[in-house]
């Protein structure tokens, strides 16, 4: 049902055949290997399962792509050979994000007793709208640029609203976006500022996202492209861009360890794809490495999965201070089950008095601020250091996906002035600041 509605919604949408995307050479399922044209679908129509992107990945030689790559702009498009892009997307009007910094957390190694030069953390704060989500809004919007989409849309936690609102902006569409009512203010601000139409829905996560397919299957959506909907096969794809850039950044090595947040999983799975890919085509050394995925404990459906020994991961109503992991029936969740086992990895979640305490210390120990999914992400590497599922002795890296500006709430009530002191040097001495 849900593959039909889509194409019957999206008639006007170029589905020609003349698509160019680069090396993608189709759509297959996740479920059973059924193959589709590109075009905006994302369910299969045999079994219902998630479409993905097939590629004819390069099969020359690895030192020759490896330049290239090394060669090309500093950002997601230097994997475009990777990528279902066309060859000049460089040169088409888009955010252009990635080539974040790789942080050598030598400080913070020392706090959870890591050996130096073994911890970084991927700060991908430092993306155009400040969080990982301008990688896959790139992605999606070269789709839906190449399907003829004239309003870019979504449904979001926060982050992706305002990495949709501003890649709109910078290209030329129309953007109207949707969100829980109850968002973090900042990030209400900066998913508004870019002029687009943001609209509050009544409910959580999981609400705005039946809201959003009810949409595509109706005539009002008609034109639209939702990025993580719609256009969900080409968007996720972005999320591979961090796998390769922590390869690179690391000598064209695999981490042993990377520790990942989860909200709906597709980052989680994505990474891992890029990291397989990475491996068939040469790039890197074909090794072991381990995938761990982070939680909150308000809403932490995979972790509980995990621990339990499920297969399936029933949905929760989410209650955590973490709002952009506050998805309560993750899509992805039985495909990050499989991966973190098949790794040797694990989900984990903390509290939120962890995460605000982990937020904290990245700040303290790096200069990164971080939101409220990155605490997650560094509370759950400390707990698996203590706990020894995560060996300090090797590589590991763990994923900030945004900055602590968005969500300055988690942090307000225990973080301000040391004294208020008057103008003069004894005022300064009295409050034991000499």
């Amino acid at each position: 049902m849900a593959a039909q509605t889509v194409a019957t919604t999206n008639d006007s949408a170029d589905t020609s055949g003349t698509v160019d995307l680069g090396p993608a050479s189709g759509l297959s399922c996740r479920e059973c290997g059924e193959r589709f044209a590109l075009g905006p679908i994302f369910a299969c129509e045999i079994c219902f399962g998630p479409l993905e992107v097939a590629y004819d990945l390069p099969s020359g030689d690895p030192e020759t792509l490896r330049k290239q790559i090394e060669s090309g702009p500093a950002n997601i498009w230097r994997y475009a050979p990777l990528l279902p892009v066309p060859a000049d997307v460089a040169s088409k009007p888009n955010l252009n994000p990635g080539w974040t910094q790789l942080v050598q957390a030598d400080n913070l190694a020392r706090e959870l007793g890591v050996e130096p030069g073994k911890l970084f953390v991927k700060d991908d704060s430092g993306n155009p709208t400040h969080s990982f989500k301008d990688r896959v809004v790139a992605q999606a919007l070269e789709a839906a640029r190449a399907f003829g989409f004239t309003t870019l849309s979504c449904s979001s936690t926060g982050n992706l609203a305002g990495a949709v609102g501003a890649a709109a902006a910078r290209a030329g569409f129309r953007s109207c976006v949707f969100i829980p009512h109850d968002l973090e203010q900042g990030k209400v601000v900066m998913a508004a500022v870019y002029g687009g139409e943001l609209v509050g829905i009544e409910g959580n996560y999981d609400d705005v996202n039946r809201f959003c397919s009810e949409l595509i299957g109706d005539p009002a959506g008609e034109g639209w492209g939702f990025v993580n909907v719609n256009l969900r096969p080409y968007y996720g794809e972005g999320s591979k861009t961090l796998a390769y850039e922590i390869c690179e950044q690391l000598g064209w090595r695999i981490p042993d360890q990377i520790v990942i947040p989860i909200a709906s999983g597709s980052q989680l799975t994505k990474i891992d794809k890029g990291l397989q890919e990475l491996i068939k085509i040469g790039l890197v050394e074909d090794k072991p490495y381990k995938i761990f995925g982070a939680q909150a404990e308000g809403c932490s459906p995979v972790s509980v999965a995990f621990k339990a020994g499920h297969d399936v991961v029933r949905p929760q109503k989410p209650d955590t201070i973490a709002k952009s992991l506050a998805i309560g029936n993750p899509a992805d969740g039985p495909y990050v089950l499989d991966i973190c086992r098949r790794t040797g990895g694990a989900v984990e979640d903390v509290t939120d008095e962890q995460i605000v305490d982990a937020i904290k210390l990245l700040a303290r120990t790096e200069g990164v601020f971080t939101e409220t999914a990155g605490g997650t992400t560094l509370g759950v590497a400390k707990k698996l250091i203590e706990s020894g599922a995560i060996d300090p002795c090797l590589t590991t890296v763990v994923i900030n996906t945004g900055d602590g500006l968005k969500t300055l709430d988690a942090v307000a009530p225990t973080t301000g002035m040391s004294a208020v002191i008057r103008p003069n040097l004894d005022s300064f001495r009295e409050a034991g600041l000499a």
